[in-house]
């Protein structure tokens, strides 16, 4: 899609988000789901005209990493803030992209092989369950190595303080 066919979302003074194709009001988990459904978009200040998409996607991000497991370790992040003012900032920005791209062309292929050969040899119902229970056993190395990939290895219990607070 090309830059004139995105997708416009405004941002209001009053943290509001627009979708001027849809000419309605939308939050970050419908912004989320245009991502997620591939919709080519950018966020555009209303008052100031400047492109805001990365803040918003970032926003994203982090509600994302508030809900279940997160994705980024502190070790992770503390790395990843250690690239930013350094000689290899745009090296490591261009390796993470690459990498992230190339796992997710992996797992797509490895999806799709998996689901046509359940199509094309549907010997039984036992072969299709053990299939399913394959690929369950994909997803849960995936997520093994995400956790080892970001130095997690399992998620701090929470102080009891804090279920009070307002994260907003």
């Amino acid at each position: 899609m090309s830059e004139d066919n995105k997708r416009i979302i405004k941002k209001y003074p009053n943290r509001r988000l627009y979708d001027t194709a849809e000419s309605k009001y939308v939050t970050l988990n419908d912004v989320r789901k245009l991502v997620l459904d591939g919709v080519s978009f950018c966020v555009i200040d209303k008052k100031s005209g400047d492109d805001i998409t990365r803040n918003i996607l970032l926003q994203i991000i982090i509600e994302q990493e508030e809900v279940g497991e997160p994705l980024f370790s502190t070790d992770v992040l503390e790395q990843i803030i250690g690239f930013y003012g350094n000689s290899v900032q745009g090296v490591a920005g261009d390796f993470l992209g690459q990498s992230l791209k190339l796992f997710r062309e992996q797992q797509q292929r490895f999806q799709n092989q998996m689901r046509e050969a359940m199509q094309a040899n549907p010997v039984s119902s036992a072969l299709g369950e053990m299939t399913r229970q394959n690929l369950e056993l994909w997803r849960q190395m995936q997520s093994s190595f995400f956790k080892t990939a970001t130095g997690q290895t399992r998620r701090e219990p929470q102080d009891d303080d804090d279920e009070g607070e307002d994260r907003g």
